[in-house]
């Protein structure tokens, strides 16, 4: 596989680079601690990448879509992540329209997704119980009553959950946590009767949620896929995000490596430039390595996912498992070489070790799908 862009991948690229180029703004990341219980999502700028054919990149085109892929899709990631620019375009494109396009009915399909191609509906999957990724420990649990369901448990770190239109969550409907078997998918309205959120802000500035669920009423029609049988599509969705998500992260370590690379360039120390110093320059080539190795296995995924490659459950988890560790080695790396300044909240160095911190924990951490790896391997 050659792992260049062609010519409209590339176009995509430059239009995503110049978006990203005019609208990051860190001061927001600083600015947004001032309302860390508040959802927000920035409907105007979301618009713009709406406008832009974003969200309805991986969705064929009988349903508003472009029948593009995630290949493409990812272009736009990494070059939001750069600039740490926050979108909803993970939350709903990747958890909510996967689940929409991998279980939904076509009633569900032709109503739901030409709203998540023109913005005017926001999505997200509540699946997480626990503090960390642990994706079967579900104890929500979905009942039947009369001609409906009954929702009753609780959710933590939903993205983007106080701002949603609508939630899809997974919930079990037999078995005990742990199982695999016994899980649903279930769309829910957040402001139902019986939905409590309580909105929360992470160190890096994104907006999650907690959610309760107490005796909420679920009609029939609301059941995504098959009544218990919704762990291989949970299990397809966390493999796209897992991806996507990687995707972000490479263009957050490319601009720590690049705004690092600068300094070094700059920094005088005893009378010469600190890039010059042997030590330095050895450490930021292992760098480079691990940023170049990222991309191929981030772009070698993303297509994966478009060819539904039979290594794609190994791809995934090796992707993100060098995405996890390579962010973490940017953050890291990034504080250091920058010296005492890099430990100020003035440096925007600081906010990528952040980002790093919190994007190597979402979905899986490299150890978690480094056991996956293996698994798929048969060990």
């Amino acid at each position: 596989m050659t792992l260049i862009l062609n010519e409209e991948q590339q176009l995509l690229k430059d239009s995503a680079k110049g978006f990203a180029t005019d609208q990051t703004d860190l001061g927001k990341i600083r600015e947004s601690r001032k309302t860390a219980t508040t959802a927000y999502v920035d409907r105007a700028q979301y618009q713009q990448m709406v406008d832009l054919g974003w969200a309805a990149i991986p969705f064929p085109e009988e349903l508003g879509g472009l029948g593009l892929g995630y290949a493409e899709l990812g272009i736009v990631l990494e070059e939001l992540g750069r600039g740490l620019i926050p979108s909803p375009l993970i939350s709903t494109v990747v958890l909510g329209g996967s689940c929409i396009m991998l279980a939904g009915s076509e009633a569900q399909k032709s109503a739901i997704i030409p709203q998540i191609c023109d913005g005017t509906r926001l999505l997200s999957l509540a699946y997480q119980e626990s503090s960390r990724h642990d994706p079967y420990a579900v104890l929500t649990v979905l009942e039947s009553k009369g001609d409906g369901f009954t929702l009753n448990g609780s959710k933590t770190l939903v993205m983007d959950g106080g701002s949603v239109d609508e939630l899809i969550v997974l919930a079990r409907s037999s078995g005990s946590a742990g199982d695999r078997n016994g899980l649903s998918l279930v769309l829910v309205d957040p402001n139902a009767a019986g939905v409590t959120i309580k909105n929360n802000l992470l160190i890096d500035g994104t907006r999650t949620a907690n959610m309760t669920f107490n005796e909420v009423v679920v009609d029939a029609e609301a059941i995504v896929g098959e009544i218990g049988a919704a762990a291989n599509t949970f299990d397809q969705v966390m493999i796209r995000a897992s991806v996507a998500l990687s995707a972000d992260m490479v263009g957050g370590i490319q601009t720590a490596f690049d705004m690092t690379l600068e300094y070094l360039k700059v920094r005088e120390q005893f009378g010469a430039k600190i890039g010059t110093f042997q030590g330095l320059k050895h450490r930021a080539a292992r760098w480079f390595c691990e940023v170049e190795l990222s991309k191929s296995i981030v772009l070698e995924a993303l297509r994966a996912i478009d060819e539904d490659n039979d290594k794609l459950i190994k791809l995934a988890s090796a992707c993100k498992a060098r995405a996890s560790n390579t962010y973490h080695l940017s953050g890291k790396e990034g504080i250091q070489m920058h010296g005492g300044i890099g430990v100020t909240d003035e440096h925007n160095i600081g906010l990528y070790m952040k980002r790093a911190r919190v994007t190597e924990l979402m979905f899986g951490d490299a150890a978690f799908h480094q056991a996956q790896f293996a698994a798929a391997g048969g060990y």
